[in-house]
């Protein structure tokens, strides 16, 4: 199968180049999606060997993620898998996130970070186990954290699900929107390198949980 790794960079560059060599010397294509970046993410990018597509301002990680699909997609990909910009993420686990997705047959496989639950601050803390017990009640989906951006995603699945969140809460849109489907989504243990991301992520903890929370909350 072709894979594609798109990684979704908004004012990265103290952390993205190391990223993008790492997936690159795996042999992947990379695309990095520059969400409006004022900090010249995307020329580092670029000379870092990987392609870039720009965003002329900032609109979202889902934007920059769905961004990402469609040029994906129109270009053959059989799959794709999403990392983060920030080096919290493992990319040696690639392989194995991609292999065992096409064993089970998944069309969402998340890299679990739920060992390291306790290491993440409060409110995330909070709501990624809340998160996991909730999706389990209404889906019956066993997985162990809802809010990973360390995935895999299947091209049929990516074809057939119409995405439209801007933000964070777009990856608890997929999810929702993938079992209302009847997709198959399951999760596997990978330690993230950072448990709790790091101080340049630019989540909103209360925000952007409130945002996941109602698009969760949508499709009870």
């Amino acid at each position: 199968m072709a894979i594609c790794i798109v990684i979704p960079a908004y004012n990265a560059a103290a952390t993205i180049v190391p990223v993008v060599e790492e997936v690159v010397s795996l042999g992947y294509p990379v695309l990095v999606v520059d969400d409006g970046s004022i900090d010249g993410t995307a020329d580092l990018v670029s000379a870092s060997g990987a392609r870039c597509i720009r965003h002329r301002s900032n609109r979202g990680k889902g934007a920059a993620l769905r961004t990402g699909f469609g040029c994906a997609l129109e270009e053959g990909f059989s799959g794709i898998v999403t990392i983060d910009s920030d080096g919290q993420h493992d990319p040696s686990a690639i392989p194995l996130l991609v292999a065992s997705a096409e064993e089970s047959k998944l069309d969402i496989l998340i890299a679990s970070r739920a060992i390291q639950f306790e290491e993440m601050a409060g409110l995330r803390s909070s709501w990624n186990r809340f998160g996991v017990w909730c999706m389990r009640k209404r889906t019956g989906f066993e997985i162990t954290d809802s809010q990973s951006g360390f995935r895999y995603y299947t091209a049929r699945l990516l074809r057939n699900v119409e995405l439209t969140a801007d933000g964070y809460d777009m990856e608890m849109e997929v999810l929702m929107k993938a079992w209302r489907s009847g997709y198959a989504i399951g999760s596997m243990p990978v330690a993230a390198r950072v448990a709790d991301g790091r101080s340049t992520s630019h989540y909103r903890p209360v925000r952007d949980t409130w945002n996941i929370c109602m698009t969760f909350l949508k499709f009870m």
